[in-house]
């Protein structure tokens, strides 16, 4: 998003007030050890924001009024409240934000590769690299609490009064690219993501609000040159502009976050990705560079390594559950779950009658039937079944 020049006025005042403040040193010394705390507990990096992100409304109220953020209700619920961190927690100071790689391990050097061999198989069921493993929401906040504890721990020890801090892990009203941008964790890139040039776009975010005033650390200058390669990539066209996203035509947002029917004419671009889209991340030549996570929390669990659409189709909603247990997937639900399945055994079917393939398209064909002719099918399902069936 373009953003605004903040007043000068504001901004002088806002540069005395850091100056004259009584506690700079006691933060500068703070930062350096938070910043220890955090390596020591597999994060990658540690910046600090301002609280005024006032010069960014703008964009983020046009973005709204645009309609780009879909059935996501929330977001217009909160309005500017996403760009006001001190009225989220009253007496915010600074805003700690921390980046936590989570490329598996044991990825090998050309998974990038691999990824696109993945998408170009039609039988093959994509998704996200970010959740074949652990619950991202549940690790990061669990070590965003142990470093806010940590803080807490360390000025309580040095005679100040407990700090009033409250740590996020996309879990509130937080413009939480806005802020990694502004404290230099990355520049955003075309495709609204945050950018690092010695990690990529791979990595979680998180915040620490606190009412301590921390040294602010500077933003970084933007390397996407001319390139545009995540605009032109995207299957449904939904990076409408550069730094502009409409949600409603991403396929991340269409198999997550939205509740209803896929709009049909987006359903053939979804291809064989059920779960998130990867695309304008594996296109991007940073991503050359992305960082393989410290922690075993991201390891991709055995029935995501190497998914087939038929195998994930056969899933009864306890074998859903089961599979699903300590992972993000599991937030969709089983409807959700099988709604996008639909959508890709249509696709795989399609694509196996145009190369000849009469036996998995019949089977294929069959699987759908059988749910189908379940009675106790929801009409949700039911409903893309038959679009997949008259694929």
């Amino acid at each position: 998003m373009q953003a605004c020049t903040r007043p000068e006025s504001a901004a002088t005042a806002n540069a005395d007030a850091v100056a004259h403040h009584p506690d700079v040193r006691e933060g500068a010394a703070l930062l350096q050890h938070i910043r220890q705390w955090a390596r020591a507990l597999g994060f990658s990096q540690i910046g600090v924001a301002d609280v005024d992100l006032s010069s960014a409304e703008p964009a983020l109220q046009a973005w709204l009024q645009a309609g780009f953020h879909g059935d996501m209700d929330y977001m217009a619920r909160h309005g500017m409240r996403r760009a006001r961190p001190a009225e989220l927690v009253p007496g915010t100071l600074s805003v700690i934000t921390a980046r936590l790689d989570y490329l598996p391990r044991d990825a090998p050097p050309d998974w990038r590769a691999r990824e696109w061999a993945r998408v170009a198989d039609p039988d093959a069921a994509v998704v996200s690299l970010y959740a074949r493993g652990r619950d991202y929401h549940k690790v990061l906040r669990q070590r965003l609490q142990r470093l806010a504890d940590r803080i807490e721990a360390a000025l309580t020890e040095a005679g100040s009064p407990p700090p009033r801090q409250r740590p996020f892990t996309d879990s509130a009203p937080v413009w939480e690219t806005e802020l990694a941008a502004r404290s230099g964790l990355g520049w955003r890139g075309r495709h609204t993501l945050v950018l690092h040039r010695a990690a990529g776009s791979l990595f979680f975010l998180g915040e620490i609000f606190i009412d301590r005033w921390l040294p602010r650390t500077a933003a970084t200058s933007a390397h996407c040159g001319q390139c545009r390669a995540c605009l032109d990539i995207c299957p449904t066209q939904a990076i409408v502009a550069p730094y502009r996203l409409d949600a409603r035509r991403c396929i991340s947002y269409l198999t997550i976050e939205h509740p209803g029917p896929i709009p049909e004419p987006l359903r053939p671009a979804l291809g064989n990705r059920i779960y998130g889209c990867d695309d304008c991340q594996l296109i991007c030549p940073w991503n050359k560079y992305a960082q393989r996570s410290t922690l075993p929390d991201f390891d991709e669990r055995a029935p995501f390594q190497a998914p087939r659409l038929l195998t994930l189709w056969a899933w009864s909603e306890a074998a859903f559950l089961h599979h699903t247990e300590g992972s993000a997937i599991r937030r969709i639900g089983y409807l959700r779950w099988r709604r996008n399945l639909a959508v890709a055994l249509g696709n795989a079917r399609r694509a196996a009658r145009m190369r000849g393939d009469a036996d998995t398209a019949a089977a294929i064909a069959v699987a759908l039937q059988a749910v189908w002719d379940d009675a106790a099918t929801p009409a949700l399902v039911r409903e893309h079944i038959a679009w997949a069936l008259a694929q």
